[in-house]
């Protein structure tokens, strides 16, 4: 069974982050432990929140972690919030990998054409840096617009996106996924190539959900540590997605039902 760590923020009620990440890590055969950047008494989404830093709690954290000689077979990094947590992701990579393993990273600072709020270009530019690190990056469209300094569009065509990634390419070494391609009525991933990037076409539901990306990039991974590869882990990932939006009722605004498509597979 392998073994990842996941590193993200903790919402104690909200479908995101390490909440969804431990139970559909877990649902999917993989031992899933959690490095939490913070806890938060909710996600944002809702009108007020209190929020937990565990900035400093890591040193304590890594010094048992050698004292119990753990190792890692993989590392998920998904929303951080912060510049310093870059330092501290690189410092565990270098710390606790066992051999071979593999780093995937969703950047989580942006969507339709902005960043969220809280973060600026000084938090993009450590993004990038620590992006050289990674074996699998997936960045949405906005997210890749940000990293390579290509001004967004609202309206791009394939070869927008394939753009992008040969930008990305100038960024890091990991193989690119470039996630939430919408052209023409459809919707897919971007497979990085070494010419020219393969979209992966789903169907574009008519609503969008919170935490769809976190799910996405969960389900992706627990597939590909199980060696199913990078194009079958995408279109596993994008349907388990759709298939949670469909199961979720229209006016549940803060994520999915993504408990209902993990209870069909046990089934």
């Amino acid at each position: 069974m392998k073994r990842i760590l996941t590193m993200q923020d903790l919402s104690c009620v909200g479908q995101c982050s390490l909440t969804v990440a431990l139970p559909i890590l877990s649902a999917y055969g993989v031992e899933a432990c959690v490095l939490p950047t913070a806890i938060l008494s909710n996600h944002t989404m809702f009108k007020s929140w209190s929020y937990l830093d565990l900035t400093d709690e890591m040193p304590n954290i890594f010094r048992e972690w050698k004292n119990n000689g753990f190792q890692f077979d993989a590392f998920l990094l998904g929303y951080l919030g912060k510049e310093p947590l870059m330092e501290i992701a690189e410092k565990c990579f270098d710390e606790f990998s066992a051999e071979g393993a593999k780093v995937i990273i969703d950047p989580v600072f942006g969507d339709n054409g902005k960043l969220y709020g809280g973060f600026d270009m000084n938090y993009v530019a450590a993004m990038r840096k620590l992006l050289k690190r990674a074996d699998i990056i997936l960045p949405n469209v906005t997210e890749a617009c940000f990293l390579t300094g290509i001004e967004y569009r609202g309206n791009y065509d394939g070869d927008f996106v394939c753009k992008l990634e040969n930008e990305l390419k100038k960024i890091t070494d990991a193989q690119i996924i470039i996630t939430g391609v919408e052209v023409a009525g459809r919707i897919g991933e971007l497979i990085g190539g070494s010419e020219r990037g393969e979209i992966l076409w789903h169907e574009l539901l008519p609503i969008k959900k919170h935490g769809t990306g976190d799910i996405f990039a969960s389900v992706f991974t627990a597939n590909y540590l199980q060696g199913k590869g990078l194009h079958t882990s995408c279109e596993i990932a994008a349907k388990f997605v759709a298939d949670c939006i469909r199961k979720t009722d229209k006016d549940h605004f803060y994520g999915v039902n993504f408990e209902k498509i993990l209870n069909a597979r046990n089934d």
